[in-house]
């Protein structure tokens, strides 16, 4: 059953259309991830949905009785008007729990003074049912838990929701949420301030969510283990993937490919019948057989016109589309119809940063010996060893605040430690990515900060910038007026421009979307060099990491080997729970149902071991197909693929039953 239904809703303002003809469906169990280039339409869309803003054309339809729940992506004006500490906003959400109780007490105080009279007790017994069923004994934990899970522990609980930052109102707003349990919940970018051990909460969080789940996030390893559908928004509309976004890269190449080919085959085709019609047209022994096929083009002219070009591969037939096929066009429209037709997929464009090799370090890129790191009077944390070598990714994470930025500056010589040594080996060309882009200035214009790097002329540096997709107009935009997501690439740009051997990337992908963020991604993978990153981008860490060095309680702890490694290893913490393979419970094997499960649990493991390896074989597969642009085989083997997966959520639905 569904929610919410959309149909042909469009945004514009005077003549610019941000979207238009856009229909979707969210049903009652869906886990959507809405994604796309910034600026194409997200959030405008997201609060259409949520009946916040009217489109201007359209409609949108609420199932009777079901509640929405909308995060914006900044709450800066949450709570304005409340007066609220943290805690009491959260209990606000129970008052009908708190009436009951406050009822119950009131009853318990007659009983309590002899009246025991059958409607008393009749009343007491109903009231405590309803109470009890409506989770009202467990009221106080679920908000403790929800607070300390979002890293609004007890030392907020008792603050003023007007003394809160502006992250923090942005947590105890999703906090507020998640309790309220609307039966649709919708999030503009949930993580942004959110550390990685309240993140993996969330995650946890909407993965035994019992409702409908819409989320627009850059977060691509949250949304692999949030949703099951991603929505693809580009300029022409939205494309509905099934899968989490590992599922979405790979069959959004299979498809991008299937449509190329099918729109050079039909064009190709259609030209020749075009050229045809031409040549025979005035001849009388061809004029037929020309006439007949101008009628067919004009057909399938009109198919495309109506429906698109890829229906000419569909099983619609020619009087199902309803169009006439009394009058052909003339040669010369077929012609210029033909020509028209263009590729009916849009690929955002994407930033195309390329490295200039630094050259080769020494093997020994930097290391550490019993440092401690901080100001004069004050420490932040002690690092005992480490030693990064040629070649090798380290990844620094940590809470916010807990001085990685501080210890980059450390180990690039700009800040003496307070303890120990830190070296830095030779021939190191290093390239160094701030986060606050503080290197830019912002009294420049963006092709003056390009040109204050590197001498360009003019033309060969408008080119340049085209790359990070900085058109004619935005090169003289003065660096202060650009947004988040435009300073990080111009700061990539002039990185790239400027070459390294070592990469140090304090939060490369702040603020750049996912299309940017791929292609760093690819540029990174294939740098032969050097890099310590820190970020919380836990993709891409997941893709280049070859070392973890984790900041927690004081002290900088060193991991050898991938962030997935790490995540399995590590001990849990108190408020973070990772989504990872299932661990089987502890159980005490002296009774004989207790031995029949542990053989069923065995079992079924088993079964998720074999269809985790067909499916990562399938995604191989599929991968190899697109290569060697064998199209039909890769449709073949996605449909493969979504059978495995299927079968894998089964498999691990009923691990869960039976772990239970």
């Amino acid at each position: 059953m569904s929610i919410l239904n959309a149909e042909n809703l469009g945004l514009s303002f005077g003549a610019f259309d941000l979207f238009q003809g856009i229909s979707v469906n969210i049903a009652d169990d869906s886990k959507i991830g809405l994604i796309g280039p910034n600026g194409v339409g997200k959030t405008s869309l997201l609060l259409i949905l949520a009946g916040l803003n009217p489109p201007n054309t359209g409609q949108v339809t609420i199932a009777r009785g079901r509640r929405l729940g909308y995060l914006r992506q900044e709450a800066m004006e949450t709570f304005a008007d409340r007066g609220n500490t943290v805690y009491e906003e959260m209990q606000t959400v129970f008052t009908n729990l708190q009436e009951l109780e406050d009822r119950l007490h009131v009853l318990e105080a007659q009983m309590g003074a002899g009246d025991a009279s059958a409607e008393v007790l009749e009343e007491y017994g109903n009231l405590q049912e309803s109470f009890s069923h409506s989770g009202g004994y467990d009221v106080d934990l679920r908000i403790q838990q929800t607070l300390d899970g979002l890293g609004l522990g007890k030392k907020h609980w008792h603050m003023p929701l007007s003394h809160l930052s502006g992250g923090q109102k942005t947590r105890a707003l999703l906090a507020r949420l998640l309790l309220e349990k609307p039966d649709l919940l919708m999030l503009d970018e949930p993580t942004n301030h959110l550390d990685i051990e309240a993140v993996e909460w969330l995650e946890h969080t909407l993965g035994e969510w019992d409702g409908a789940v819409l989320i627009t996030s850059h977060d691509r390893y949250f949304l692999d283990h949030t949703v099951n559908t991603i929505w693809d928004m580009t300029r022409s509309g939205i494309e509905s993937y099934t899968g989490g976004y590992n599922a979405y890269l790979n069959e959004r190449m299979v498809r991008w490919e299937y449509i190329q080919r099918v729109y050079e085959e039909e064009k190709t085709r259609m030209l020749n019948e075009a050229d045809f019609i031409q040549r025979n047209w005035v001849r009388a022994s061809t004029h037929a057989r020309a006439l007949g096929v101008l009628r067919r083009l004009s057909r399938d002219i009109s198919i495309v016109q109506t429906y698109g070009l890829m229906a000419l591969r569909g099983d619609m037939k020619w009087i199902e589309t309803g169009l006439s096929s009394d009058r052909p066009l003339d040669p010369i429209s077929a012609l210029r119809a033909v020509n028209a037709i263009t590729l009916p997929v849009h690929r955002p464009p994407r930033i195309k940063p390329r490295l200039v090799d630094g050259g080769m370090s020494g093997t020994i890129v930097t290391r550490a010996k019993s440092v401690t790191i901080g100001f004069p009077g004050h420490t932040l944390f002690n690092v005992r060893d480490l030693e990064l070598r040629r070649g090798e990714c380290a990844a620094l994470i940590g809470p916010n605040g807990s001085g990685k930025t501080t210890f980059l500056r450390t180990m690039l010589g700009e800040l003496p430690p307070l303890a120990g040594q830190v070296e830095l080996g030779s021939s190191l060309k290093i390239g160094y990515f701030a986060q606050a882009h503080d290197t830019l200035d912002p009294a420049h214009t963006v092709m003056e900060e390009l040109t204050s790097h590197r001498a360009m002329d003019d033309g060969p540096a408008r080119a340049y910038l085209a790359q990070y997709l900085f058109q004619e107009e935005d090169t003289n935009k003065p660096v202060k007026a650009l947004s988040g997501g435009e300073r990080a690439r111009l700061a990539l740009a002039i990185l790239a421009l400027d070459g390294a051997n070592f990469l140090v990337l304090d939060e490369p992908t702040n603020h750049l979307d996912i299309p940017a963020q791929e292609a760093l991604q690819e540029v990174l993978e294939d740098f032969s060099g050097t890099i310590l990153l820190v970020s919380h981008d836990r993709y891409l860490i997941d893709r280049l990491a070859s070392q973890i060095w984790e900041l927690r309680e004081g002290k900088l702890d060193v991991f050898k080997g991938t962030y997935r490694d790490f995540v399995l290893r590590r001990p849990a913490s108190g408020r973070a729970r990772a989504i990872l393979p299932p661990q089987r419970p502890q159980m005490r094997l002296d009774s004989y149902a207790a031995r029949k499960k542990a053989e069923a649990l065995s079992q079924v493991e088993g079964r998720i071991q074999e269809k985790e390896s067909e499916v990562q074989r399938l995604y191989s597969a599929i991968q190899q197909a697109s290569e060697k642009q064998a199209f039909e085989k890769a449709r073949q083997l996605s449909d493969q693929l979504a059978a495995a997966q299927a079968a894998l959520d089964q498999y691990m639905e009923e691990w869960e039953r039976l772990a239970q």
